[in-house]
C-alpha cells in the first residue's frame, strides 16, 4: 500500500492522503494493466533532440516556460497523493523535443500543452498549430531548423479554434507575409467566430475557470500540479493571432501545398465548433486534430464552452475510419504521441469512435427512461473491454461530466424538476441549510465524523453550504479544503484533480485578509490583433448597461491605417456596430490606428485615459464619448468561485 506521511507546515498547508484515498489508489493499481509499456515506447519513438528542460525564454531573456519543476515525475511509482493511472499519463507527458513521425512529418512536443507539427514540402515547411504563445512556437521552429535545416515556412494551418493551436502564430510567420498571400494561413470555416465566442466574449470567466481545469496556479509536486491531461501547462508568453486567409468551407477539400497533397475533412461541432482533420495521401498519414487523443476527451470542458456534439464527433471518426484508415500507416493528433501501423491505428480510431458513440447513445437511452444527469452519471460505465484501454481513460473528460454535457446538449441545463427552476442563491441556500442542520458547530461535528469515514463527496457538499453561510468560519473552511484535497488526490481525471486542489488552495486563504482584485481585459495579444468588427463585439460586453441605458449615441469608429469604418450605435444600453458610416447623423467620429489600439489594450489603460491624453481623436460630441468610455467595465480575473 502506498504511503505519504509528511505533515502540513505553515509554508505547505497540504495534508497527506487519507487511508480511504490510499485504499482507492491500490484498487486502481490492481484493476489496470500497468505492465503494458507500449505507450512509453511510442511516446519516445522518433526522438531527434531537445533543449534542456524544454526551457523557453522571451526576448528579454526571462524564462516563460520550463519543465524543470516537474522533475519529481521521474519517480516510477505513484505517491499516495496521485491516482496511479493519472501518474502514468503525467510521466508520459514529460517527453519533450523534436520527434520524427514519418519521412517528412515532424512534431515538437512538450514545449506547450499542445504539439506543433512540421510537414516538409518541396521548398519549405508547412506548420500545423503554432501552440499558445509566440515564444514557444518560435523555440519549436528553431529546434526543428537546427536539425532539419533553415527551411522557410510556406503555409500555416490551424486545425481548430482553440488558443493552444493558434495563439503562437506570430512566432512562426510574419503577419506581412500572411496578408500579402506569400504564406497562406488556412483554417476551417467558422474559425474566427468560434475563436471570438470562446476567447473574447467569454474570455474572462473561461480564463478564470481554466485555472481550475488546467491547474496553472498550483505548485508542481505530488500534492499539487502533475498534469493537464492533454499535456503540460508550463508557462506563459505572448498570445497573438494571425487571421486566416484561406478557409476550408466544403466537407472535403483537396489542396496541394508546396507539392504536398492534403485532403481536409471538416468536423464542425466536434472537439471545437470549427475543426478539421488532415489526410496526407502521399505520406500515408492522418492528422485527427484533437478528435482522437490518447484519452477520453471532454464534451464540455469544466472551464466552460458550448457543448460538443458527441454523436457528430463519433460519426466524423467513423467517416475517417472508412475513407482514410485503409490508406494510412500512422495516425497522430495535436496532443500526445502517434499510433503506428495500419491495424493498430484503425483499432485506435475505432475505439475512440465507439467511446463517444456509447456515451451518447447510453446517455440518451437513460434520458428517455426519465433519469436526470446525476442519476445517469451514477449508472453509466463504459464496457469493460473499452474502459481497459489506456487511450479511453477519463484523464481529461470524466464520464460523469460528459453525461452532463450530452444531457445539456439536447435538453439544456434544467433537469425538469420544478424544484430546480428558481433555487435560492448559494449564500441564502447555505444559511438555510446550516440553520436546518442545527448550526455551524453541529454541522461541523457531523461532517468531521463523515470525513474520518472517507465520505469526502458528502463533506464537500455540506461544508460548501457552511462556507457560503459563514465564510469567516475557519474550521468549516479547513474541513472543506481537506475534503476537496482528498477528492483531488483520488481523481483519475487531471481536470478534476486540478479543480479540487485549486479549490482547496483558495479556500485555505486567510478570510480576514481582503482579496486583491486582478483586473484583466482578456488575452491582450489576441484582443489587440482582432479585426475591428470583432473587437467592437468585445467592447459591447464591457458596456455597463444600467449606467448608459438612457443614452442615445451614434458614432463612427475609423481605423485610419486599415481604411475601415464602422457605424456604432448605443441605444437602451446595447452597443451595436456595422461596417459603414452614420454620415451626417453621427454624433461623433473617433479615429485611431492599429498601433494606438494595441498600445491601449496591451498597456492595460482604458479608452478614457487615451481620450484625455490625445491618443484618440474625436470630432463632435466628445462628452458623449467620455460617458461611453466611463461606462466600460474592467473585469476581475480573480472573482470568487469556491466562496461567496
Amino acid at each position: 500500500m502506498s504511503t505519504d506521511t509528511a505533515k502540513p507546515s505553515p509554508v505547505d498547508p497540504t495534508k497527506p492522503p487519507h487511508a480511504e484515498t490510499l485504499r482507492l489508489q491500490d484498487a486502481f493499481r490492481a484493476g489496470l494493466n500497468f505492465s503494458d509499456r507500449a505507450d512509453f515506447d511510442d511516446a519516445r519513438r522518433g526522438f531527434i533532440g531537445t533543449i534542456p528542460d524544454a526551457q523557453v525564454l522571451n526576448a528579454r531573456g526571462a524564462v516563460v516556460s520550463s519543465m524543470a519543476k516537474l522533475a519529481f515525475l521521474d519517480q516510477e511509482d505513484a505517491p499516495g497523493s496521485v491516482n496511479p493511472s493519472l501518474w502514468r499519463l503525467a510521466r508520459l507527458n514529460t517527453n519533450h523535443g523534436l520527434f520524427q513521425v514519418t519521412d517528412r512529418t515532424f512534431q515538437v512536443r512538450g514545449f506547450d500543452i499542445a504539439n506543433i507539427t512540421f510537414v516538409e514540402g518541396d521548398t519549405g515547411v508547412i506548420v500545423i498549430d503554432p501552440l499558445t504563445f509566440g515564444e514557444a512556437a518560435k523555440a519549436a521552429l528553431a529546434l526543428y531548423r537546427q536539425h532539419r535545416g533553415d527551411r522557410p515556412v510556406v503555409a500555416l494551418i490551424y486545425t481548430h479554434s482553440h488558443n493552444d493551436h493558434c495563439g503562437g502564430a506570430r512566432g512562426v510567420v510574419d503577419e506581412k507575409d500572411a496578408v500579402s498571400g506569400k504564406v497562406p494561413v488556412i483554417a476551417p470555416a467558422g474559425f474566427m467566430d468560434a475563436l471570438v465566442d470562446e476567447s473574447v466574449l467569454t474570455g474572462v470567466p473561461m480564463m478564470r475557470r481554466a485555472a481550475f481545469q488546467f491547474g496553472g496556479p498550483l505548485p508542481p509536486g505530488p500534492r499539487g500540479y502533475v498534469d493537464s491531461g492533454l499535456g503540460k501547462v508550463t508557462g506563459t508568453g505572448r498570445m497573438a493571432l494571425i487571421e486566416p486567409t484561406v478557409l476550408i468551407a466544403q466537407p472535403r477539400e483537396r489542396h496541394v501545398i508546396d507539392g504536398v497533397e492534403i485532403v481536409f475533412q471538416l468536423t464542425p461541432g466536434s472537439e471545437a465548433p470549427a475543426e478539421m482533420h488532415l489526410f496526407f495521401p502521399g505520406l500515408r498519414v492522418l492528422n485527427l486534430a484533437e478528435n482522437a487523443c490518447q484519452l477520453m476527451h471532454n464534451l464540455c470542458p469544466i472551464r466552460g464552452a458550448k457543448t460538443r456534439d458527441a454523436l457528430a464527433w463519433s460519426q466524423y471518426l467513423d467517416q475517417a475510419l472508412a475513407e482514410y484508415l485503409p490508406h494510412v500507416d500512422v495516425v497522430y493528433a495535436q496532443h500526445h504521441w502517434p499510433v503506428w501501423g495500419q491495424a493498430r491505428a484503425a483499432e485506435f480510431v475505432a475505439d475512440q469512435r465507439d467511446m463517444y458513440r456509447y456515451l451518447h447513445d447510453q446517455t440518451v437511452r437513460l434520458m428517455n427512461h426519465g433519469l436526470t444527469p446525476r442519476e445517469i452519471a451514477a449508472e453509466l460505465m463504459l464496457p469493460n473491454a473499452l474502459s481497459q484501454r489506456w487511450h479511453t481513460r477519463g484523464y481529461y473528460g470524466a464520464v460523469a461530466h460528459n453525461v452532463n454535457a450530452i444531457y445539456a446538449h439536447y435538453m439544456g441545463p434544467y433537469d425538469g424538476n420544478p424544484v430546480n427552476l428558481n433555487p435560492l442563491t448559494p449564500v441564502e441556500e447555505g444559511r438555510r441549510y446550516v440553520e436546518y442542520m442545527g448550526g455551524a458547530d453541529e454541522l461541523l461535528r457531523k461532517a468531521r465524523a463523515d470525513f474520518e469515514r472517507g465520505e469526502f463527496r458528502w463533506v464537500t457538499q455540506a461544508m460548501h453550504h457552511l462556507v457560503f453561510a459563514q465564510p469567516d468560519f475557519v474550521p468549516g473552511r479547513e474541513l472543506l479544503a481537506d475534503a476537496m484535497e482528498q477528492l483531488g488526490y483520488q481523481a483519475e481525471s487531471s481536470t478534476w484533480r486540478n479543480a479540487y486542489l485549486l479549490g482547496a488552495m483558495e479556500i485555505r486563504r486567510d478570510p480576514s485578509k481582503p482579496r486583491v482584485p486582478r483586473p484583466i481585459l482578456g488575452a491582450v495579444g489576441m484582443l489587440a490583433s482582432l479585426p475591428i468588427d470583432r473587437y467592437l463585439q468585445h467592447m459591447a460586453i464591457r458596456v455597463n448597461g444600467p449606467k448608459v441605458d438612457a443614452m442615445r449615441l451614434c458614432f463612427d469608429w475609423v481605423m485610419s491605417d486599415e481604411k475601415s469604418r464602422h457605424r456604432v450605435t448605443l441605444r437602451h444600453g446595447a452597443l451595436t456596430a456595422l461596417a459603414g458610416s452614420h454620415e451626417a447623423s453621427a454624433d461623433a467620429v473617433l479615429t485611431l490606428d492599429r498601433p494606438t489600439l494595441v498600445a491601449i489594450v496591451e498597456s492595460g489603460s482604458d479608452f478614457l485615459a487615451a481620450l484625455d491624453d490625445g491618443r484618440l481623436k474625436v470630432e463632435g460630441n466628445r462628452e458623449a464619448m467620455r460617458q461611453l468610455f466611463a461606462s466600460l467595465d474592467v473585469f476581475d480575473f480573480g472573482f470568487n468561485i469556491v466562496e461567496p
